[in-house]
């Protein structure tokens, strides 16, 4: 066996493609790898193996993720800037529209023209409490909820929610809880975004 077999032997080159190896020891694989083009070979192979095994076990992102996140950057950047936040009634079968009009009412509580599906605007947050406004132009993904209870006051438009095996159609005015540990996802029906009052409340 050769010096460059055996040091393919060792599985240094598979820790080297993940940058797991030292400055000398990636000195060393360099020189290696031209003066043996089976090095190279090597390497480029073990690239592809762990390309593939990357491909074929990827977790595609949660679509719901970025909205809510870009939504708690805004909500933060709002509060450096001195926003004073009040605590918004909690959604309930009698709750309307005209509880929330103080946030509805806002020039900056709208959806911006290029939102892909999602969008959302945080009008308050705390350890027990987020409450949103929310935009869906298609659908939100589906999710479960295992500590914390999440409430709609439809605003406009309609959807369809999807309870495990339950539909339920909403539209202007209608309010929904999801239960607790039940899968769910959101369709919208309407020409129209749907827009929400989003209330998610800790279990």
């Amino acid at each position: 066996m050769n010096n460059w077999q055996k040091l393919v032997s060792t599985g240094i080159l598979e820790l080297y493609v993940l940058g797991e190896t030292s400055s000398s020891e990636n000195e060393m694989i360099g020189d290696l790898a031209i003066a043996h083009p089976e090095i190279r070979q090597e390497i480029e192979e073990i690239e592809l193996a762990m390309e593939r095994y990357a491909m074929a076990h990827a977790v595609a992102p949660d679509p719901i993720v970025k909205p809510l996140m870009m939504a708690t950057i805004d909500y933060m950047d709002r509060a450096q800037n001195g926003e004073a936040f009040i605590t918004p009634p909690l959604l309930s079968e009698t709750s309307k529209p005209a509880d929330f009009a103080q946030w509805l009412n806002r020039e900056d509580m709208v959806l911006p023209e290029d939102t892909d599906d999602v969008y959302a605007k945080i009008i308050c947050a705390n350890e027990q409490m987020m409450t949103a406004i929310a935009w869906i132009k298609q659908m939100a993904p589906q999710e479960v909820h295992d500590h914390e209870h999440e409430k709609f006051l439809i605003l406009e438009g309609t959807c369809n929610i999807y309870v495990e095996d339950t539909m339920v159609s909403l539209g202007a005015g209608d309010y929904f809880a999801i239960p607790l540990h039940k899968k769910h996802h959101v369709v919208v029906t309407s020409a129209q975004p749907c827009k929400a009052i989003l209330q998610r409340v800790a279990a």
